[in-house]
């Protein structure tokens, strides 16, 4: 199974040495981009407006809804903007009203919005955009009803952002100003209208400044095609932003008409290659030279963070974030053979500037605590803490003080975040199996593989509290799902098998059933079978054809060198 999985990966693998992935096509991504084409100019661009529309009538569930991805379950979200998309271009299914009106309890404007907002909750980070798009669709017609945003907000330096309170996230800023100015522009003249209109150029300076060089925010078609969205409806078609953004969106659609939640995940998919083949990696010397490269040496626009972080993508929306950057720096040390280099002294420095003071790290910005995406994650802090390990040995005598430090207090805050039935939460990998969405077992998995890699977690009730939380959630068949008795999955038994393999002799029953299921579905040829993962608090999936690969790969890689440590006669932990 190893040489076969193995040979699978290097057939994908690009001829600059990258692994490009691919995304599971998107019925949110392709609705916003469908209505975004058809506001910018419908008649050029009728063909892709009309493959759009082909693709979501083709996906369409027979109850008239949509999943985030084909599948996905179907879902409020990703049904109201297919919609919103339709109805704009007098296509819309009139099984998708029956949907929407037993979903909200009525399809009038106060139920959509009631519905909206108390879906979403406090973060209008995805509540805005999606009425601001249902009110130019005329879905809602409404528009007091729709939150404002302080977009004159975004002239405040960066580094004060993070006093705002801003009701969106930290990477939300083009959405902030465009909903913003858009709702601005249609709500009513009140005492202050004038004193708004006139930071409205200054905050598309902002816009323009934030935008990269292809047009895609974040490389992400929703955020781009909501910002072109908002940026024609307040009266800015010919906008160099929106234009851009056009340009982004007809330059990254499928050829099924269709578009995906992100570009792609190139490097982040490239780190999960390397290490799950390690040595055995093609092209390493090619595989190194991109990874170096694709290091941020500058401050960047979009978040005004430091140099030294790695983005998810090589490509110009791509920015830097901890998850990523750690998983670079695993990367580089597998690549890199342990031996210094500068890129992996900036990287870990760029984490440890990073971290919040609570201790733990966040994803994208310090210090945004209020909303999901900017509080410290369990899932994250523990990837870092693996980096650290690797690179700690290596690190200039100046840097280590404040490395160990760190760690202290991403230990400290990794026990205090540890649920009492021993399972941490993840933030960026959910499972729309169970309750809530959650995924505990990613969670969980992933600290307790990285935990149990220090010394001092030798006698860690932390430790013992979460590998027990796995074993109780194991299923019957062998695998593990996002929590206890949910639907077992490649990539959570995966991660399950890795972090159980810590401690193998103490847990060599569980192990063996797990690789018994993944065995399971190789010969069955389900092992590689789409799997949605996603953000669990905004119900957000996708799918990444090469996630089943190298999370198996990586279990099972892991487990042969435990075994042939053993069978050499050398202590699990010897060195």
């Amino acid at each position: 199974m190893i040489e076969s999985l193995e040979a699978q990966l290097v057939e994908k693998q690009s001829p600059n040495g990258m692994w490009r992935g691919k995304l599971s096509a998107s019925a949110i991504s392709t609705s916003v981009s469908l209505f975004a084409l058809w506001m910018i100019d419908k008649d050029k661009y009728a063909s892709q407006i009309e493959a759009a529309a082909d693709w979501l009538c083709a996906t369409m569930t027979p109850e008239g809804s949509w999943g985030d991805s084909v599948e996905s379950k179907s879902n409020l979200t990703a049904t109201l903007l297919s919609y919103a998309a339709l109805s704009a271009i007098n296509r819309a299914p009139e099984a998708t009203k029956g949907y929407l009106d037993k979903m909200f309890g009525g399809i009038q404007d106060k139920q959509i919005v009631k519905g909206v907002l108390e879906f979403y909750g406090k973060d209008l980070t995805f509540s805005a955009p999606i009425l601001a798009m249902c009110g130019l669709a005329r879905v809602v017609t409404d528009w007091e009803a729709i939150p404002r945003l302080p977009f004159e907000l975004s002239i405040v330096p960066q580094r004060f952002f993070r006093f705002l309170r801003l009701p969106v996230v930290s990477y939300a800023i083009p959405a902030l100003i465009a909903v913003g100015i858009l709702r601005h522009r249609k709500g009513k003249r009140g005492l202050f209208y004038g004193l708004r209109e006139s930071f409205v150029n200054k905050s598309l300076a902002v816009l323009v400044k934030l935008q990269p060089s292809n047009g895609g925010f974040l490389e992400a078609a929703p955020l781009t095609g909501f910002v072109a969205i908002c940026m024609c409806g307040a009266g800015y078609k010919d906008h160099i932003v929106t234009q851009r953004a056009a340009r982004f969106l007809v330059d990254t659609v499928r050829k099924n008409g269709a578009w995906p939640i992100d570009t792609d995940l190139a490097g982040w998919v490239t780190y999960l290659a390397v290490k799950a083949m390690g040595e055995h990696t093609p092209h390493k010397e090619l595989v190194l030279a991109n990874i170096k490269q694709n290091a941020f040496t500058c401050k960047h626009p979009f978040t005004g963070a430091n140099p030294g972080g790695w983005g998810w993508s090589d490509l110009p929306g791509s920015v830097p974030d901890a998850d990523d950057t750690a998983g670079n720096l695993i990367a580089l040390h597998i690549l890199q053979e342990g031996k210094y280099c500068i890129e992996a002294e900036r990287g870990v420095q760029w984490l440890l500037d990073l971290q919040n003071p609570d201790g733990g790290i966040p994803t994208f910005c310090k210090g945004w605590g209020k909303l999901p995406f900017d509080r410290s994650s369990p899932d994250i802090t523990a990837h870092c803490l693996a980096a650290f390990r690797l690179w700690f040995p290596v690190l200039p005598e100046t840097v280590q003080p404040k490395c160990r430090a760190g760690i202290e207090q991403m230990f400290h805050w990794l026990t205090a975040d540890q649920k009492e039935n021993g399972e941490w939460i993840p933030l960026w990998f959910g499972d729309q199996d169970s309750p809530s969405h959650l995924s505990p077992v990613y969670g969980t998995a992933v600290c307790v593989d990285y935990i149990s890699k220090f010394p001092q977690s030798d006698s860690s009730y932390s430790l013992t509290k979460g590998l027990r939380f796995l074993l109780d959630a194991q299923n019957e068949d062998g695998g593990w799902g996002g929590s206890k008795n949910a639907p077992s999955k490649v990539t959570l038994t995966a991660k399950a098998i890795s972090a159980l393999s810590s401690r193998p002799s103490t847990h060599n029953e569980a192990i063996a059933r797990g690789v018994d299921y993944l065995y399971t579905r190789f010969r069955e040829g389900t092992l590689t079978s789409p799997e949605p993962i996603g953000l669990y608090f905004a119900s957000l999936w996708y799918s990444e054809d090469l996630y089943n690969q190298t999370f198996t790969l990586t279990a099972l890689n892991q487990l042969l060198d435990i075994i042939n440590e053993l069978n050499a006669g050398i202590g699990l932990f010897a060195g």
